[in-house]
């Protein structure tokens, strides 16, 4: 079974991401997690510095990892006639 920590793990390395990398990723969705706390999602679980990434932790990386990839979103453009200056009344 994959935990949050390995699924973590595979995607940095598939995506070829450095520690500053996610940490910047996690800040794109106000997620501040330093680079250390980052190094210790990696370690052994016997590890006495392991830290276990949680869900909340993968979703953020996840949502951020949109942003990076693709940008933001751009903002939706609302259809009312009091924005619509070709709309009459």
């Amino acid at each position: 079974m994959l935990t949050n920590n390995d699924i973590l793990k595979k995607l940095r390395v598939a995506l070829e991401l450095r520690d500053e990398d996610i940490v910047k990723i996690l800040k794109l969705v106000d997620f501040d997690i330093t680079k250390s706390e980052v190094n210790a999602l990696y370690r052994n679980p016997e590890h006495e510095n392991y830290k276990e990434c949680g869900d909340q932790l993968l979703r953020n990386f996840l949502n951020g990892l949109i942003i990076f990839k693709r940008g933001p979103m751009p903002e939706k453009k609302t259809n009312t006639a009091s924005n619509n200056p070709s709309h009459k009344a």
